[in-house]
C-alpha cells in the first residue's frame, strides 16, 4: 500500500501490499479481511466499484479511487516511468497489486516476476495477461534479481526503523551480483510543520514517518498495518549502517523521491 503526501495531507497513489511481517515470519493474508484486492478484482470484472476508505489515527479519513490502480504508463508520475526505465536484467516487482507496473515491463520485453500477498490482486494479475504472478511474503523470498521494484513508497512495507536491519539483510539474500533496488519514499515532515515553520514531530513515534493504517472497502475491513514513510537523509544513513549505497535519481512533486540501492562493493 503506496502512499504519498499532497495538499498538505498524506493521499493514497497505489495499495499493492500490506506490513504485517515482523521479523522474517511468513504473512498469509485472509481473503475476506483483503479490501485493496477486493476492490481490484471488482474493478477488473466490471463490477460497480466504491472507493478505498483508508483511516489512520494521524490523519482524517482518506480514499482512494480505484481506478488509479489501473494506470497506464503516461498516466504514472514521473517518478514511477523513471523507474521502469532503468529497470534492466531479471526484475522483480513487489506488491504488484493490479500489475500495472508488471505489464509495461513485460511490454518492453523485461523478465518479470510479480509478487503480492494478496491473492485476489494476483489472481487478477493473472488474468490481465502478467505472466508470473505470485501469492508471495517478500520477506519470506527466495531467488536473484537484478532489479527489485518497490514503487509508490513502496520501502514503507517495512514498517518501522526497526526492522530496517532484517530488510538489508534480505536485500543481501535477493540482489544479484550488480544489482538494484528502485524504490520511493517521501519526507512527511512537512505535516507537522505549523503557521510559523517550526516542525513539532508527534510524542508518541519514535520517527515521525511511522504511521499505522486500516483500510475498507464496502463491508470488507482490512487488519491494521503498519507504515513507514523515511527521508533520504535517513535512509542513506541506515543504508550505509548496512553495507549499501543510495543514490537519489529523481525527486517528485509531493516531497517524494526515487532511490537506487546498491551494495557497497
Amino acid at each position: 500500500m503506496h502512499f504519498y503526501p499532497h495538499n498538505g495531507k498524506l493521499r493514497l497513489n497505489c495499495a499493492e501490499e500490506y506490513s504485517r511481517t515482523k521479523g522474517l515470519k511468513k504473512y498469509e493474508m485472509d481473503s475476506k479481511k483483503d479490501p485493496m484486492g477486493r476492490a481490484i478484482a471488482d474493478y477488473h470484472q466490471g463490477k460497480e466499484t466504491g472507493k478505498i476508505r483508508v483511516f489512520s489515527p494521524m490523519f482524517d479519513e482518506d480514499e482512494i479511487p480505484v481506478e488509479t490502480l489501473f494506470r497506464k504508463y503516461e498516466e504514472m508520475p514521473e517518478i514511477e516511468r523513471k523507474a521502469l526505465d532503468m529497470t534492466r536484467g531479471k526484475a522483480l516487482d513487489v506488491g504488484a497489486g493490479s500489475g500495472c507496473h508488471t505489464l509495461v515491463l513485460q511490454q518492453k520485453g523485461v523478465e518479470v516476476t510479480a509478487i503480492d500477498i494478496s491473492p485476489l490482486s494476483v489472481e487478477t494479475m493473472k488474468q490481465r495477461g502478467v505472466k508470473d504472478a505470485k501469492e508471495q511474503d517478500f520477506f519470506t523470498l527466495k531467488g536473484k534479481y537484478d532489479t527489485i521494484l518497490m514503487l509508490m513508497n513502496g520501502i514503507g512495507i517495512v514498517g518501522t526503523m526497526e526492522r530496517l536491519p532484517d530488510f538489508f539483510r534480505h536485500l543481501d539474500n535477493l540482489l544479484a551480483p550488480g544489482g538494484q533496488l528502485l524504490c520511493d519514499s517521501s519526507d512527511i515532515s512537512y505535516v507537522f510543520e505549523d503557521e510559523e515553520g517550526f516542525i513539532e514531530y508527534p510524542e508518541e513515534s519514535a520517527y515521525y514517518g511511522e504511521l499505522s493504517f486500516r483500510m475498507q472497502y464496502k463491508e470488507t475491513v482490512g487488519e491494521a498495518f503498519d507504515w513507514l514513510y523515511i527521508d533520504a537523509d535517513t535512509l542513506r544513513q541506515k543504508a550505509e549502517e548496512n553495507g549499501y549505497n543510495v543514490e537519489v535519481v529523481a525527486e517528485g512533486e509531493h516531497y517524494d523521491y526515487l532511490a537506487r540501492i546498491t551494495k557497497v562493493r
